[in-house]
């Protein structure tokens, strides 16, 4: 699918729409989605480019995400989609030349969506491709930071879920890793974003009005960054406090376990010592010897245990 926006002929969709009555003059972007095969050699031999491989798209090398030559400029960054609580990077392209964006993806994206609302209610302020890339990049911010709150709310979810719950399984640990995950992609993202927009500052090719706002956009991205960050060191604590919970269960079983062992050494020990098959005992002569060893018994365990408690080891 292509859609292009024009200045006279504002937003269009669909390649036979777009090429009635194109002039390249008026074009201000085109965007490739899934684009076909002839689509793909119309776009490169309209604008004498070569649009990127996906394995050249996903490279993570500074070259790789934003180059420049005399005549264009090359953009690859990763924007992320959530599809419920799971969360995946998804490639795009975005080439500049001759004051045209050419944007290339494979997937169906919130933001170009959001970018293409906002070309519709100011169309009439939109004059050059520089724009339209800095209105991506500025969706894309917000989205990630929409993604951000609702990672903290399902970290302050699970954390209540942590202090209230009695019985604590391995799911939790789970969740608490697939919110590490994921921080750690959005993390990930948004360092790419910070990486191409200083490059923008240091480029030639970006109007000086527009520096103003990139380094909004940075400090923008500067917030997100601490905000990830407070987010790691929270998912930290939970984790720290799960696994203590854990220690803390484990500790009370071992704990009954030790007592109830110590219980029963004192009569275990009687037991033995008359189980001896020694000749001479003279206990065992005693008409009363039987119960006053279980006796004995009992009071050695009574006795352990209340020493146990004096102590408040119980």
């Amino acid at each position: 699918m292509v859609f292009a926006f024009f200045r006279s002929r504002g937003y269009i969709k669909g390649f036979e729409e777009i090429w009635a009555g194109f002039q390249i003059e008026d074009l201000i972007w085109l965007d490739l989605l899934q684009p076909t095969t002839k689509e793909r050699n119309f776009a490169e031999e309209l604008f004498n480019i070569k649009l990127q491989s996906q394995e050249e798209i996903e490279e993570i090398e500074s070259s790789s995400k934003f180059s420049e030559t005399e005549s264009q400029i090359i953009i690859n960054s990763n924007f992320m989609v959530r599809e419920s609580t799971l969360y995946s990077a998804h490639p795009v392209s975005l080439i500049l030349k001759n004051n045209v964006l050419i944007s290339f993806r494979n997937t169906k994206l919130q933001t170009f969506g959001d970018t293409i609302r906002r070309i519709k209610n100011r169309n009439k302020y939109i004059t050059s491709a520089y724009q339209i890339i800095l209105a991506l990049f500025d969706s894309r911010i917000d989205l990630d930071a929409d993604y951000l709150e609702a990672i903290t709310r399902d970290i302050s979810r699970l954390s209540k879920e942590v202090n209230i719950a009695q019985d604590l399984d391995e799911e939790v640990l789970l969740s608490i890793g697939t919110l590490q995950e994921t921080t750690m992609m959005i993390h990930e993202n948004i360092v790419d974003k910070q990486r191409i927009f200083s490059a923008m500052l240091k480029s030639d090719f970006f109007p000086e009005e527009s520096y103003e706002f990139i380094r909004i956009m940075l400090k923008d991205i500067g917030s997100l960054l601490d905000h990830t960050q407070f987010s790691f060191e929270r998912l930290e604590f939970l984790q720290n406090t799960f696994l203590g919970l854990v220690d803390f269960e484990q500790n009370k079983v071992i704990k009954i376990f030790t007592v109830v062992t110590v219980i029963f050494m004192p009569p275990t020990l009687i037991a033995s010592i008359y189980g001896m098959n020694f000749k001479h005992m003279p206990e065992l002569s005693w008409p009363y010897s039987y119960p006053l060893a279980l006796l004995a018994m009992v009071a050695a365990s009574f006795g352990t245990l209340w020493f146990f408690k004096r102590k408040k080891w119980l």
